[in-house]
């Protein structure tokens, strides 16, 4: 028989889930602030006069966005960015965790490589180095100018490396007794178990190709390549550079507070689209179905 719970439990659920939900609140509000503010008039958003429901509705900075045709091809540039440079992250953490979370015994320059990804994390050869680097190798202007750079990213290795070390050794013992190679055990035991990290180090992957907006500032020099965050981040109301009436008619009605906020709007769907795909692994048990041992 379940006992009910006494007055103490009972008080301090209702004071955990009041922390809880005032700090959804305080998360959330920001937000919807913003998106308000990107629905808004221009008078409206720059008197502050915003809350969390849009002052006389309109939406013109959503429409200066959307019809211009270099948002679509940087939106289409982030895409295969994210596409490439997520694919390329996976691949070489995968391939770089795997020997680095065996023993010295079993791989002797594990030290030296862990040291000198350890150095490599904490010292950076600084920004004009890795500039002439990329235009030495004839990379600029160039969707690789965007992946390459950060090709190898060393925390996520060494988040893999540490979940690789947590899967049974009976597993891999059971498949080289069975024949198996080193590929083999690795793509047909570790991957399909790692699953979790894997998707968590994609979602950090996805994130960081998506929201960076600097990389396109420093490597591309064309406008015409900007990457979606590069292209959004340069995009301001300037009136006085336009001649047509109906689009000074259009850009009447915005300012760069509601643009900026309808910026902020638009990058963030893809994220909030792709979250709930790989959410479901973060909860999954880290290794089930091993054998115990």
């Amino acid at each position: 028989m379940l006992k009910s719970k006494s007055f103490g439990s009972k008080l301090a659920d209702v004071v955990i889930w009041s922390i809880i939900l005032l700090l959804t609140a305080a998360c959330l509000f920001p937000l919807i602030n913003m998106v308000a503010i990107s629905f808004s008039n221009k008078s409206a958003a720059a008197g502050n006069l915003v809350g969390l429901l849009p002052v006389d509705f309109n939406l013109a900075s959503y429409k200066t966005l959307l019809q211009e045709g270099q948002f679509w091809r940087s939106f289409g540039i982030s895409v295969l960015r994210v596409v490439l440079g997520t694919a390329l992250n996976l691949i070489l953490v995968v391939l770089m965790a795997y020997p680095l979370s065996k023993s010295k015994r079993e791989f002797r320059l594990r030290n030296v490589y862990m040291n000198l990804m350890i150095f490599a994390m904490l010292f950076s050869g600084g920004m004009i180095p890795i500039f002439i680097t990329v235009k030495n190798l004839h990379l600029l202007d160039s969707i690789w100018s965007l992946i390459l750079p950060g090709a190898v990213p060393i925390f996520n290795v060494i988040l893999l490396m540490n979940f690789f070390k947590s899967v049974p050794k009976s597993l891999e013992e059971a498949a080289e007794l069975e024949g198996c190679s080193k590929w083999q055990i690795l793509f047909k035991i570790y991957v399909p178990i790692s699953l979790p990290a894997l998707a968590t180090i994609s979602l950090f992957s996805i994130v960081g190709h998506w929201n960076d907006f600097f990389s396109g500032l420093l490597y591309i020099n064309k406008a015409v390549n900007y990457p979606l965050q590069t292209y959004i981040q340069q995009l301001t109301v300037d009136i006085t550079k336009v001649t047509n009436p109906a689009q000074l008619q259009s850009l009447a009605d915005i300012s760069n507070k509601t643009l900026n906020s309808a910026k902020i709007v638009v990058s963030t769907i893809p994220l909030l689209i792709i979250y709930p795909f790989l959410q479901k692994y973060f909860v999954t048990g880290m290794v089930m179905g091993s054998v115990k041992e």
